[in-house]
């Protein structure tokens, strides 16, 4: 299998820490955002990973390469003329996700210890085209799912929007973590209307007639380190994680 990391974004969240470097390289306990996000995925198994970059790119490339890419296969898919958001990044890099197996997609910003085999497990048993890893905790913004797990709307509770995909009685409300197993077959099925697109988008518009499954890993650590709060709080357990 091969995993995409998400490491295009602008960080403007971590301002004034994004002014001069990308957000894939702001430290927790002394170690870039991106070491970890490999990290993870190496010892999950991948050793091949294709990483996105737009902000500050030439910083992201020189640092996999002064690390000799970690030991593994590691390509760039290069947004540094238009950042494409999470789902335009994702059809990018379509040339070498588009294999016969699923592969794994994670957000720099994310540090969690969630088993990612387990994950992967769920979604070859359920032959879902996505699998989408979710947690039970409090944001603004809800995936919503049925008894069976599949995606089937989105609920923002600050602004009062809700989106319905498919019938749903009394849909669960759970917290996307930025870490998703996909089919390579989403690139033939869905045509995006625009080069640039988030990815919520892609996945409710495929769960209109396909199963996008719920990974529920609410008992394993996880941070948003896309926030400066968090940074600290990681700071404190990062050296006791496994990963």
């Amino acid at each position: 299998m091969k995993a995409m990391v998400f490491a295009a974004g602008l960080g403007t969240r971590l301002q004034p820490l994004t002014n001069n470097i990308p957000k894939a390289l702001v430290e927790v306990d002394g170690k870039p955002l991106l070491y970890y996000a490999i990290l993870k995925l190496k010892t999950a198994g991948f050793k091949s990973i294709v990483v996105n970059v737009h902000h500050f790119a030439p910083s992201i490339v020189k640092y996999l390469s002064d690390n000799e890419n970690f030991g593994i296969e590691i390509k760039i898919s290069d947004e540094t003329n238009n950042l494409l958001d999470t789902g335009g990044g994702l059809f990018n890099a379509r040339d070498f996700l588009r294999t016969k197996e699923p592969f794994l997609v994670y957000n720099v910003d994310v540090l969690s210890d969630v088993n990612l085999q387990d994950l992967i497990n769920a979604h070859l048993k359920s032959g879902a085209i996505a699998t989408m890893a979710v947690m039970d905790r409090k944001t603004s913004r809800y995936l919503l799912f049925d008894d069976e797990d599949n995606l089937c709307g989105w609920r923002n509770k600050n602004e009062g929007k809700e989106i319905t995909t498919r019938a749903c009685a009394n849909p669960k409300e759970m917290a996307f973590s930025g870490i998703q197993v996909l089919s390579p077959d989403v690139f033939s099925i869905y045509k995006p209307s625009a080069e640039k697109f988030p990815i919520l988008d892609m996945y409710l518009n495929l769960s209109e007639k396909l199963e996008v499954k719920a990974f529920d890993h609410s008992n394993t650590l996880w941070f948003d380190l896309g926030k400066i709060p968090e940074l600290d709080k990681a700071g404190e357990l990062v050296r006791k994680m496994k990963f």
